[in-house]
């Protein structure tokens, strides 16, 4: 058996979210200049087969890697879910959707985790499944949009005639596959423990991933050789800081808070990439950053300190997972 899941500190859930709230605001630049000279799905595959290696890896030298078939199975779903539909949509549409317009549109992540959630408990019928939101959640989540509307507007008239509109439904379509393995990671019984989770799903997720890019053709049309160095350091960044760090810290908030509070990075994200552009591309800012950033920031801290109609406390899973 593994042992119980202790209850997190307050300082290690305001370190986890830092953690996502920046790390994953620079993934957005990184995937971008990786898939400028690597095939996406491919390079999104590679990503999470050496992340959850490396994982796994670890995880076997120092206590073994003891898991259930039914953790498996989960995790096929959980990884074609996030890192198929999720992660693996979003690189194949930033090849051609401007960054700002697909922050944008990734950033209907909370309203749909939020939505999701609220049917899961309506459908279900049970206390301990899903969550009925209060309209301060609502409230936080609106505000958190309008934030983006303010951030990111503007560029949306900047080639927005031009959109390729199947990479824009992509788009779409990651954000409510993002939700859905989201929830699906939160009430998933007898699950792994957040770290071995967090290695099963890449490696299954890595699989679906490559499944796809054969159907696409990318492994026959791809030469080493195409490659470009600043698209190499990018994916290296990607596995480090996108999966080592990221992706694991978000599979264990997922367990210890409320699904509407996690998806808050996607109202944070947004926030750090224009303060990276500015820093590391000396692009300019200006009042409406900070007009937005407040704005965000507002209904971010509505949603983390409401409390909606079932505690937090109740929806934890079982607290041992049985090995074989």
């Amino acid at each position: 058996m593994n042992p119980p899941d202790k209850i997190p500190t307050k300082a290690a859930l305001i370190a986890g979210f830092t953690t996502i709230y920046l790390v994953w605001g620079s993934t957005y630049l990184g995937i971008k200049i990786a898939v400028e000279t690597l095939p996406p799905f491919l390079m999104a595959s590679a990503r999470f087969l050496v992340a959850g290696g490396l994982i796994a890896g670890w995880i076997a030298f120092t206590r073994g890697f003891h898991t259930t078939r039914r953790q498996w199975l989960d995790s096929a779903i959980v990884g074609g879910l996030l890192l198929l539909g999720g992660n693996g949509l979003v690189s194949w549409a930033e090849q051609k959707i401007p960054s700002g317009i697909a922050t944008l549109i990734i950033s209907l992540g909370p309203l749909f985790i939020v939505l999701l959630d609220w049917a899961i408990h309506a459908i279900s019928g049970h206390q301990n499944q899903g969550t009925k939101p209060s309209l301060a959640t609502f409230l936080g989540v609106g505000l958190g949009f309008i934030g983006l509307l303010v951030l990111v507007g503007p560029q949306l008239g900047e080639g927005s005639a031009h959109l390729d509109p199947w990479r824009v439904g992509a788009l779409v379509l990651a954000c409510f596959s993002w939700s859905a393995g989201s929830l699906y990671t939160r009430y998933a019984r007898n699950s792994a423990d957040p770290f071995t989770a967090s290695a099963m799903q890449m490696l299954a997720g890595s699989l679906w991933l490559f499944f796809v890019s054969l159907l696409n053709g990318e492994p026959a049309h791809f030469h080493l050789a195409d490659v470009s160095a600043r698209s190499w350091v990018a994916w290296v960044y990607l596995i480090i800081a996108g999966s080592l760090i990221g992706f694991t810290t978000f599979v264990w908030l997922m367990k210890h808070c409320s699904p509407a509070r996690v998806a808050t990075y996607a109202y944070v994200n947004p926030i750090v990439a224009v303060f990276l552009g500015w820093w590391i591309a000396h692009e300019p800012i200006g009042p409406r950053l900070f007009v937005a950033a407040a704005i965000i920031i507002a209904g971010v801290a509505i949603i983390t300190t409401t409390k909606n109609k079932i505690p937090v406390d109740s929806l934890a899973p079982p607290s041992e997972t049985k090995s074989p």
